[in-house]
């Protein structure tokens, strides 16, 4: 299945409470389309390990950045 605009979408962590080795506080997470997870309060991030995994929503701010960051993001991502 291709990213579409719509699919891809950041996020700035807020709270890294009992996460420091897997969260940066402050930095910025690819967050990865997943209803079920919406649903429950919870987002899948791309976290420290590279790989993605279910955080509670609420450790976030969701980002909504110019193209032009994106693109730059996903090109180091």
């Amino acid at each position: 299945m291709g990213e579409n605009e719509d699919s891809i979408r950041f996020a700035v962590c807020v709270n890294n409470d009992g996460y420091p080795a897997s969260l940066e506080l402050h930095k910025i997470y690819r967050v990865l389309p997943d209803e079920g997870a919406t649903t429950h309060g919870d987002l899948r991030i791309v976290d420290e390990s590279g790989e993605d995994y279910l955080y509670p929503a609420k450790r976030f701010f969701l980002l909504k950045l110019p193209q032009a960051v994106e693109n730059s993001l996903l090109q180091n991502a």
